[in-house]
């Protein structure tokens, strides 16, 4: 077999593998809390930390391949990123478990920087589009996948298993790498702008860790305020060095094309808004209504499903079709979906979700085809990477900074059903701090032992109406969050913004 082909195969089974660990961890969440002894903020950093590493080093990765070598960031990644999972498989600790997901973010990072370059330099003319076809649909499945094998790995091996399973990929995939995969470098790259790493990883690393541990503390604690506003600081002084950086990590002109800005608008907005409440609906499944990994996975389904079928269609038409009546008309349905999943009681049960499920599903794979050629397709060839990387990295700061804000409503909003239902039982009134610790450790069946058993069948009703009432304040935050999105892209990604036949270049109507 031809040495390109082999590096295709390498190539998606990579990404394969860094992508399937964005969803099927989710599934998994509830038996690594149970397993590890967890609370709620460790639960969002196992999420959190592996969205922010992403995030973070993506450019400055893709700088440091260019430079070094495309085919030797890519083994360092693989290396990185099997190490990190067979560290999470080992985990003894949610402190380990986190640096390890920290450890698969980096080695994740710095594989999807260099796996379109490396396809590039391999493949030219219409095979160039095979490759890129076979790349993009093998993310999708990837994408769509992650609930299922979760659920069946968590339930029938262990939580344990989903991270153990990338061990022999990688490194099957690393032989092939170093056999098979040419090297290729750029002999005049540009340094790589640790200025602006430095700035951006410390102003996001201290945004997230500031909403999260509001969700523990509260917005006024000392250390939330305090990591807010140095996020703030941090955040303003990457854009003041990025505007001044001979080769910045991210160039601030390209805001002035509408497009670019809308794409990555829609990006954050789809990311942040149904991809962040996967969390929560799993939460929601498992230790609310009882469902197993492997049955909420089945669940989850209808949603990944649905994303996989209307992508198909998706990018057949975003050649065919002004992108932004793909975007914007999918985040609307994403907004929609969710909104739809709203009205939850605490005797609902899972069914409610299914029209929600369905449309939400549809609108995602409506999103992200025309959102990947939107971010490359408005700049110069030269600048492809940069813009790629920029429209992937908002996509993981979307996630990671919407898990984390959700999380401080979410426990107030259960915290203030849970006072308001047990104040008026003499039994029950000023159990509700306890009841919520319990619940954010996912044990609220201890709570049970410790009150009347007159008073359970009540408590249980107050827990089911208060978990109700928290998932219905996320579901209507982050369905107006997917609607937004949605407005913007409609007014802001115009097709004269492309700069070449690109797809989605189609005259607008």
């Amino acid at each position: 077999m031809d040495k390109k082909w082999w590096t295709l195969i390498v190539v998606c089974a990579a990404t394969f593998m860094l992508l399937l660990d964005v969803t099927i961890v989710v599934v998994a969440l509830p038996e690594i809390q149970k397993g590890l002894h967890t609370n709620f903020s460790d639960v969002q950093w196992v999420i959190d930390a592996y969205a922010l590493t992403l995030a973070s080093l993506l450019l400055t990765a893709g700088s440091l391949a260019d430079r070094y070598g495309r085919r030797l960031l890519f083994t360092i990644g693989l290396v990185i990123f099997t190490l990190g999972s067979l560290t999470c498989g080992l985990a003894q600790s949610p402190l380990m478990l986190i640096l390890s997901r920290s450890a698969q973010g980096i080695g994740g990072a710095i594989m999807f920087s260099t796996s379109l370059a490396l396809l590039a330099q391999s493949f030219r003319g219409k095979e160039r589009g095979v490759a890129f076809g076979v790349w993009g649909a093998v993310t999708g499945v990837a994408t769509a996948l992650g609930p299922i094998l979760g659920g069946v790995i968590t339930s029938e091996i262990s939580w344990r298993g989903i991270f153990l399973v990338n061990i022999p990929i990688g490194v099957v995939a690393i032989a092939v790498t170093l056999w098979k995969v040419d090297e290729s470098l750029t002999p005049d790259a540009s340094r790589p702008d640790w200025a602006g790493f430095i700035s951006l990883t410390g102003g996001l690393v201290s945004l997230v860790y500031g909403l999260i541990d509001a969700s523990v503390t509260s917005w006024s604690n000392s250390a939330v305020v305090l990591c807010l506003i140095l996020a703030v600081v941090l955040l303003i002084a990457f854009g003041v060095i990025e505007n001044r950086a001979a080769h910045p990590l991210f160039d601030l002109s390209l805001f002035r094309t509408p497009t670019f800005t809308g794409g990555l608008i829609a990006a954050f907005t789809m990311n942040g808004s149904l991809f962040a409440m996967l969390l929560y609906l799993v939460l929601y499944l498992q230790d609310d209504l009882g469902y197993s990994a492997l049955a909420t996975g089945v669940r989850l389904l209808l949603v990944s499903g649905c994303t996989l079928v209307s992508a198909v269609t998706a990018g057949r038409l975003s050649s065919h079709m002004p992108v932004r009546w793909l975007i914007g008309p999918g985040l609307l349905l994403v907004g929609i979906g969710l909104l739809l999943m709203a009205g939850i009681t605490g005797t609902s049960s899972w069914t409610h979700m299914i029209p929600g499920f369905l449309v939400a599903g549809v609108g995602s794979g409506m999103v992200n085809p025309p959102l990947a050629s939107t971010a490359v397709g408005v700049v110069s060839p030269e600048r492809s990477g940069m813009a790629s990387g920029v429209n992937t990295t908002f996509r993981q700061i979307g996630i990671a900074t919407s898990i984390a804000g959700f999380g401080s409503i979410f426990t107030t909003s259960i915290r203030h059903h849970l006072v308001n239902a047990l104040a008026l039982v003499p039994a029950l009134a000023g159990r509700a701090p306890q009841v919520v610790t319990a619940i954010q450790q996912g044990n609220a069946g201890s709570v049970f032992k410790s009150v009347p058993a007159s008073a359970r069948g009540i408590l249980a009703g107050a827990i089911h109406t208060s978990f109700a009432g928290a998932m219905n304040d996320l579901l209507i935050v982050s369905g107006v969050l997917a609607l937004v999105g949605a407005v913007c892209s409609v007014l802001l990604i115009r097709s004269k913004d492309f700069v070449s036949s690109q797809p989605g270049s189609a005259p607008d109507h």
